[in-house]
């Protein structure tokens, strides 16, 4: 009986290991990123999809200023110029400091009055404050920030949360860069982009493996993308988690029990 019981235990124990081993391993497929896709070898040159520069939605914060030689001017257009460096000196101080776009997709700026912003990229707006100041005052420089560029990653990213961007582009790998990478469990051919737009949020889905993501409209984010990284189907089992050393000490030790019975 000992003996049958002895063989039984053993076996279950080489079973169950190789059951561990087998199913925790994940394929190199799915781990590598940027794979080639029609060949063996990575392509040498990619061709980015045509970036379209953000265009200022309603809601969105801009930060304006303008400089001139003139300091009675500059304090004019700049009611804050005086306390810059101590208004600008945190986030804070960007955002009270900031102009917000209304319902009606305007700011209010001192002097001239309502602008509409909405709609335009960076670039346009700065034109366009620049004609408006241009009445009043020759030679000056306009200053036109996005205040609100924020990116969030969740799921399964080291360091998930809400990152302050303060650069004009940020592709994919670098937001995932800034929460740490992803975990051993991050399934990279599951990153889900959503996007706001003007009717709403869409969604999409990114396969980090192949390198054709290089040339993906969606790879460079916009101002208060959301990542999500969905976890690897592995993760339901917790391997990372399983006591395997106390249930192999347990095995172990209860086999050389049954052999010094034996």
């Amino acid at each position: 009986m000992v003996r049958v019981f002895y063989s039984f235990l053993k076996t279950s124990a080489i079973v169950f290991g190789l059951a561990m081993f087998f199913s925790s391993c994940i394929p190199q497929k799915e781990i590598i990123l940027l794979q080639p896709e029609n060949s063996k070898t990575n392509k040498s040159e990619f061709t980015h999809a045509p970036y379209e520069d953000y265009r200022f939605n309603y809601g969105d914060n801009a930060y304006i200023n303008i400089k001139s030689l003139d300091e009675q001017s500059n304090e004019i257009f700049n009611p804050n110029s005086r306390n810059s460096n101590q208004a600008t000196q945190n986030d804070a101080g960007i955002y009270l400091n900031s102009y917000t776009i209304d319902s009606n997709g305007e700011i209010n700026f001192p002097l001239i009055g309502k602008i509409k912003l909405v709609g335009l990229t960076q670039h346009e707006a700065i034109d366009k404050i620049q004609t408006a100041v241009d009445v009043y005052i020759k030679e000056t420089t306009v200053v036109v920030k996005l205040v609100n560029f924020n990116v969030t990653i969740l799921g399964e990213v080291k360091r998930p949360g809400e990152f302050k961007i303060y650069q004009d582009k940020l592709n994919i790998l670098e937001a995932i860069a800034l929460a740490g990478d992803m975990s051993e469990y991050g399934n990279k051919k599951a990153i889900k982009l959503m996007r706001l737009t003007n009717t709403g949020r869409e969604m999409v889905l990114i396969d980090l493996t192949k390198e054709s993501v290089l040339e993906s409209p969606y790879f460079f984010l916009k101002p208060n993308d959301i990542i999500y990284v969905a976890p690897m189907s592995a993760k339901q089992f917790g391997f990372a988690s399983f006591p395997y050393t106390l249930l192999f000490a347990t095995i172990s030790s209860v086999i050389l029990i049954l052999s010094y019975i034996k």
